[in-house]
């Protein structure tokens, strides 16, 4: 399996990309302010699962046709940032009924958890910052002299979700947290739907121009 050296590597590698926000951490902050903690940690699942869906397409040689591929990386590039336009112009839209969201606890059943869910998968599963680390620099730090790659990349991956699990609900946590504040005024409500909706936007169009180091 992976050696201990290698293992501490990647893992303070994942760990730098982790914490600088990314399309996933700022879902996850949007979703915390507009439902609450429990629709923030629900994300922080999908994002995880969709995330490590990319590692075991990696594993399974799939990665090396998306990073190869022009074709097949704009379009996954692309479909994701069409989603999270998607999800903004549709926050924007709504900004007005957040104070249903904001009379119920976490959120309650204004954004079911499955919806929440599959949402956080889908950009999670789309987020091109962790298709490219997945596809060029996770297999760097397997040791085919160790036998099993698939293996070890699994447990690389799952290193990377475990690290981003705690990052990710932290922003999560600290993002809820603040909710009370918004919820005192209903100006204030609709600010964070109309900021969280052009956000998204914002999020959607930056991922559409994220390019490749070809």
């Amino acid at each position: 399996m992976v050696s201990s050296d290698r293992l501490a590597a990647f893992a303070a590698l994942s760990f730098l990309l982790i914490v600088v926000p990314g399309p996933s951490v700022l879902f996850v902050i949007g979703r915390a302010l507009a439902h609450g903690r429990r629709a923030a940690l629900t994300t922080v699942v999908g994002n995880t699962l969709g995330a490590y869906v990319l590692v075991a397409a990696v594993a399974l040689g799939v990665g090396s046709i998306v990073e190869r591929s022009v074709l097949v990386f704009t379009a996954l590039k692309l479909v994701g940032a069409a989603y999270l336009v998607y999800l903004g112009v549709r926050a924007w839209l709504r900004r007005g009924s957040l104070r249903d969201a904001f009379a119920k606890p976490d959120g309650g059943p204004a954004h079911g958890g499955l919806r929440t869910l599959g949402e956080g998968f889908a950009v999670g599963v789309a987020n091109p910052k962790t298709i490219v680390f997945f596809a060029a620099v996770l297999p760097q730090f397997v040791d085919p002299g160790r036998g099993h790659v698939p293996a070890q990349m699994l447990l690389l991956g799952l290193v990377f979700n475990v690290i981003a699990v705690a990052s990710d609900s932290v922003w999560g946590l600290v993002a809820s947290g603040a909710r009370n504040w918004f919820a005192r005024s209903p100006r204030r409500l609709a600010a964070v739907g109309g900021v969280g909706g052009l956000t998204m936007i914002g999020l959607g169009v930056t991922v559409a121009a994220t390019g490749r180091r070809d």
